[in-house]
């Protein structure tokens, strides 16, 4: 194949979407984008465009892609994440390992540099029926290390349930003042979860509460009786999504309880509370993703609120070095 190679910048973001929709057609993962959501993602201030992408184009077509991104606040493992993918036309020529082991090279110099002496990993992932991701993942020496479930909820109005804030607790809409209260509640709350590190300012306002797809009316917090936020909910509305399925959907894009409030029912409240006031705002559907083996529980929870999973995905992680 004839091909042409060099660093994605923000002119990208049409064609990395269409690539994107090809890609989706095939691979089938429920995850749709437009040129919007992939622009501001080129735009990520920590995204080093010069040095971890790579475009490919056959002629002017964008046809396959890599990013990769640098771990923060390292603790145990220098985790590298990944957003890579070729046009299912052109798979099983040897384009996805040559993604890979550009991948890798460049994972393992920042990691010689910034890390030295910390253990390394590349993470990639995708849906687990995804059969030719599986075989280029064991041929390139990754091993599943992490499984995940999207999860949906049709907001039918028999299926909504009802739970009143915990005692102490009461709920509050998502209020710009309470920002920062927020982000620290949402580092307290995940900190003892899989590959979590400290979300500064930039994540979260990238991230979070500043990316164009958040939705603060479908965003809630309960607060302590001097305003400290116990547990939060923090939802997104991808309107890519919604003109592909011709639903209205949104996504629990992050809930998260204190570890010294939980066990009282602050998550199933915040969660009742988002999906009546989704149903009152004229949305069709609800989404999340939730790690299989997430510590506090939450795969049941959901279940027991109503939500149903939709698909699987897993994470293949290769040791660097």
């Amino acid at each position: 194949m004839n091909a042409t190679s060099k660093p994605l910048g923000p002119s990208d973001a049409r064609d990395l979407a269409a690539l994107r929709a090809e890609v989706e057609r095939a691979d089938k993962s429920g995850l749709h984008e437009d040129a919007t959501d992939t622009l501001h993602e080129l735009a990520d201030p920590k995204l080093d465009l010069a040095h971890n992408t790579i475009g490919v184009r056959q002629g002017s077509r964008l046809v396959a892609y890599a990013m990769l991104y640098e771990p923060e606040g390292v603790q145990d493992v220098a985790r590298f994440g990944t957003a890579a993918a070729v046009h299912p036309g052109l798979r099983r020529r040897g384009i996805g390992t040559s993604l890979i082991d550009w991948m890798r090279r460049r994972a393992d110099a920042i990691r010689a540099e910034r890390y030295p002496g910390v253990p390394g990993e590349l993470l990639i992932d995708g849906t687990s029926t995804n059969a030719g991701l599986a075989a280029l993942a064991e041929r390139t020496g990754f091993e599943p290390c992490r499984y995940w479930f999207t999860m949906a909820h049709d907001l039918h109005p028999d299926r909504l349930p009802a739970a009143d804030a915990p005692a102490g607790l009461r709920l509050a809409p998502f209020a710009p003042a309470l920002d920062e209260a927020t982000r620290s509640a949402h580092n307290d709350a995940f900190r003892d979860h899989w590959n979590h590190t400290e979300t500064d300012t930039t994540d979260w306002n990238t991230w979070y509460t500043g990316h164009h797809a958040f939705r603060a009316s479908l965003s809630a917090l309960l607060l302590t009786a001097d305003d400290h936020v116990a547990a939060y909910l923090l939802s997104d509305e991808y309107v890519a999504d919604s003109v592909a399925t011709g639903l209205r959907t949104f996504t629990i894009g992050h809930l998260g309880t204190r570890p010294a409030h939980r066990g009282r029912g602050a998550a199933r409240a915040l969660l009742a509370h988002t999906l009546a006031e989704a149903g009152r705002q004229g949305y069709d559907k609800a989404e999340l993703v939730v790690d299989a083996a997430n510590p506090t529980g939450a795969l049941k929870l959901y279940e027991r609120m109503g939500f149903a999973t939709q698909r699987g995905f897993v994470t293949y992680a290769r040791p660097l070095g």
